[in-house]
């Protein structure tokens, strides 16, 4: 009689696999590496040019900073709670004017980001949680998806701060 072997879980749920991907999302998630950390691009952003278009550039540093914060809450709430609504697409997903109203604008809205950011690595660092396993109440999205469809649109969207800093002469150079 042939004995039966038990087949090895790759879902990512506590097993030395699981646990790298793991740390690995949080460090994407994170920034850093070959990316300066959100906090730090915001850091020091003149008050004076948070609603300043650059030349040749599309955003002003608040509408970036809402951009992301917006849709990182969005893929965050997606993929913990099915009675969440995504904003209307593209117009929900950017503030409705290009500088803040005031400086508790910016802080609150930086605040919520971090807030957001956090929620997911925690979510991400979750053993319970099956990075692979699709999300119910979506079309075949799993958290790893979402993880690093955040990862990604942050980085990009900060690769953009950096610029916009830049060319409006904000950016502490070294």
């Amino acid at each position: 009689m042939k004995k039966k072997t038990a087949k090895k879980k790759v879902s990512g749920n506590g097993n030395k696999n699981g646990k790298a991907l793991r740390e690995h999302l949080v460090y994407m998630l994170k920034g850093g590496g070959a990316h300066v950390h959100f906090e730090d691009a915001l850091e020091g952003f003149p008050e004076s040019k948070r609603g300043v278009f650059a030349k040749g550039l599309p955003h002003t540093g608040w509408q970036l900073l809402e951009h992301v914060r917006i849709a990182q809450w969005d893929i965050l709430e997606f993929s913990r709670n099915k009675k969440h609504v995504s904003p209307d697409f593209p117009g929900g997903y950017w503030p409705k004017t290009p500088l803040p109203a005031d400086d508790a604008a910016w802080e609150k809205s930086l605040r919520s980001f971090l807030s957001d950011l956090k929620e997911m690595i925690a979510l991400v660092n979750d053993p319970k949680t099956d990075l692979y396993a699709k999300i119910p109440h979506g079309d075949g999205q799993t958290l790893l998806r979402e993880a690093l469809l955040l990862a990604d649109h942050n980085a990009y969207h900060l690769g953009e701060l950096v610029y916009l800093r830049r060319a409006l002469g904000a950016w502490p150079e070294e």
